[in-house]
């Protein structure tokens, strides 16, 4: 019996560097998965274009004359719910920008190379978009709907703060679902430390923004911080893993570490979840968020089995159902939860412990439970 022949994907490129485009095309026409249907120079070229021949993903550079980029995205783009990817440079300003264009839709960022001399890192790095292009076509664009969560008030001493740690992983679709997440928290939780798949240059940028508009503070990590009850702490994107480790003074503190990509990718959720495992747990809870590949699923399951109270996204919240997905099968969450309910099913498990750690996690409504 004779299958039928899988579509191509249709990609537009929109970039007003004729080099680039040129070079993007070729980049994405090796793989017999992908058909680039059309590159273009501008954002008025580009709404023209998405609007005669609907396009199954779009790359998307934010620095154009005329309209840019991110307008075209806000305008024209998230309201036909096209998948995205922007190709972004890593100036201060382009990571802000890239920042605003993933609250406003687009689904996942490259940085842009600054070189394309065969064999250099940048040439090299950029290959990988056709993976990206063929992960995004396939997103689940109703997670990507405006989820918000009420702010969790506090129910426990602030001494159980101070001693517990809330570990969170997120990639594809990560900084809506955080941006959701850490909003909900009130401003004397646990310490919080994450990490979030980006380039290098851009979660500087990614903190900066929730912290203008969280209550608790949000900051790129550095090397030695100290982990605070009502603070916030993202991994620093592409360059180091991020471990926790025990103080001589007591407490936790942030150590970045150089390493191989662990599931393809630095800074790892496993690295983070492992270490938490050894040197948190039980005083842990961790969730890991919407995301394409594995990563988190073995970290999860250390934390689990350290006494750890853990949770991954549910399917129809996540964006990309991939992390969470292997996490669940893993056996590493204990329950699959609502975008809108992680913050408050986090709060739920601080300073609760449990004799056996594959016991089931605190019931609450609309989620999915593990047996013991």
């Amino acid at each position: 019996m004779m299958t039928a022949a899988v579509a191509p994907i249709r990609v537009l490129v929109v970039d007003d560097s004729l080099v680039f485009r040129r070079f993007l095309t070729r980049t994405l026409s090796i793989d017999p998965a992908i058909e680039v249907i059309g590159e273009v120079g501008s954002a008025e070229e580009a709404r023209a274009f998405v609007m005669a021949r609907r396009p199954d993903v779009i790359t998307l550079d934010l620095e154009m004359p005329g309209q840019g980029g991110l307008e075209f995205l806000r305008q024209t783009v998230a309201r036909l719910r096209i998948p995205t990817i922007v190709v972004s440079s890593q100036t201060q300003r382009g990571a802000k920008r890239t920042i605003e264009a993933l609250e406003a839709g687009a689904v996942d960022v490259m940085p842009k190379p600054r070189g394309l001399a065969p064999g250099t890192a940048d040439r090299l790095a950029l290959g990988a978009i056709s993976e990206r292009v063929r992960a995004v076509a396939r997103v689940n664009l109703r997670g990507m709907q405006a989820v918000e969560a009420k702010a969790v008030p506090m129910t426990f001493a602030t001494a159980t703060a101070r001693d517990w740690v809330i570990a969170i992983g997120a990639s594809t679709g990560g900084v809506q679902a955080l941006g959701t997440v850490l909003h909900a928290l009130p401003a004397d939780c646990p310490p919080v430390v994450i990490v979030q798949h980006m380039p290098a240059g851009f979660t500087g940028a990614f903190a900066r923004r929730l912290n203008m508009t969280c209550a608790i503070e949000v900051r790129e990590a550095q090397q030695g911080d100290r982990l605070s009850p009502g603070v916030a702490l993202i991994a620093p994107g592409g360059e180091r893993h991020m471990k926790l480790r025990a103080t001589s003074r007591g407490g936790l503190e942030v150590d970045l570490v150089a390493g191989d990509p662990v599931c393809f990718s630095i800074p790892s959720v496993d690295v983070l979840l492992n270490s938490a495992a050894q040197v948190a747990a039980p005083r842990l809870s961790a969730v890991v968020l919407t995301g394409m590949g594995s990563d988190g699923a073995n970290g999860l399951l250390a934390a689990r089995l350290s006494g750890a109270k853990t949770f991954a996204q549910d399917e129809a919240s996540s964006l990309v159902y991939g992390m969470p997905a292997r996490a669940w099968e893993k056996g590493g969450a204990q329950a699959q939860v609502p975008l809108d309910q992680v913050a408050a099913q986090l709060l739920a498990s601080v300073g609760t412990t449990s004799a056996n750690p594959r016991a089931t996690a605190i019931p609450a409504p609309r989620m999915t439970h593990r047996g013991v």
